[in-house]
């Protein structure tokens, strides 16, 4: 492994902005880390360095995975690698990896350091979710900010959720007591079909980074895997009356939600004139 002390490749970045998504828990259908893999795959990301898995890692939960390559067989062992990708007008700084299963502490100390290195003009950390959204309609994608000021520059609303966190969470949260600008992206993945790949989910969370980071992103062939994904889940739902219906209910709650979105945006738009 490349030492973080010896990494000078991360040093004098462009307009460099910080996007990172990891495995596991935070990562329904691998929605969040496609995202990372699809950036560092399109623009041909350089691998900066890889923390030891030893020190964060077990080994039964996230296995080591053997590969044939060139003839030769090699283990991949899971950890979290930082790579770089160049866009025409800033320098992308990926970090991806399964979640940690020890030393969340020291983990976070070594990602902080990582990213007073970069000096990041933001911090963009993704995520995905099981929820009751259906996969016919557009994904639903949550966007907050760690600052007032950031979420009215960007749209998006300061976080009030409680509860249990993932490593997503707890990275947001020393970002921003580091005094780092933090956006958080999760996307809502239908829980009837959580196996990955989900590119639809992928191809969400990609959009809302291009506008957060107001930067034209390659979508690849997303667009049709996202197509494609869909007319599969169809073909599977046509073949299960009770799972067709459930999904009728679905939509039919969604364009609900909708509707009453657009109501209350035209009643406010309406008032705003009137004043």
């Amino acid at each position: 492994m490349v030492a973080m002390a010896e990494s000078r490749g991360l040093r004098q970045l462009r307009n460099p902005a910080v996007v990172a998504a990891f495995g596991g828990w935070n990562d329904a259908a691998e929605a969040a880390s496609g995202v990372i893999d699809h950036l560092a795959d399109t623009y041909r990301a350089r691998l900066e360095f890889a923390l030891d898995p030893e020190d964060f890692y077990d080994f039964q939960v996230n296995r080591p995975t053997t590969r044939l390559v060139e003839g030769r067989r090699t283990i991949e062992w899971p950890t979290t690698e930082v790579l770089v990708a160049e866009l025409p007008e800033r320098d992308l700084v990926l970090i991806g990896g399964p979640e940690p299963n020890y030393r969340w502490r020291e983990y976070l100390n070594r990602l902080l350091s990582l990213l007073r290195t970069v000096k990041p003009e933001l911090v963009v950390l993704l995520g995905a979710l099981l929820t009751d959204a259906p996969h016919s309609r557009p994904v639903p994608v949550t966007g907050t900010a760690s600052s007032t000021e950031l979420a009215a520059e960007l749209g998006l609303e300061l976080s009030d959720y409680e509860g249990p966190t993932g490593i997503v969470g707890v990275l947001a949260n020393e970002c921003a007591e580091a005094g780092m600008p933090v956006v958080s992206l999760w996307a809502s993945v239908p829980h009837y079909v959580a196996e990955p790949p989900n590119p639809k989910a992928t191809l969400a969370l990609l959009t809302r980074l291009e506008d957060v980071l107001n930067a034209v992103l390659d979508p690849g062939e997303l667009a049709e895997a996202a197509e494609s994904w869909v007319e599969q889940v169809n073909d599977l739902v046509a073949d299960d009356p009770d799972i067709a219906g459930y999904i009728a209910a679905l939509e039919e709650r969604t364009e609900g939600w909708i509707a009453g979105l657009q109501l209350a945006a035209l009643s406010m738009q309406r008032r705003s004139d009137i004043e």
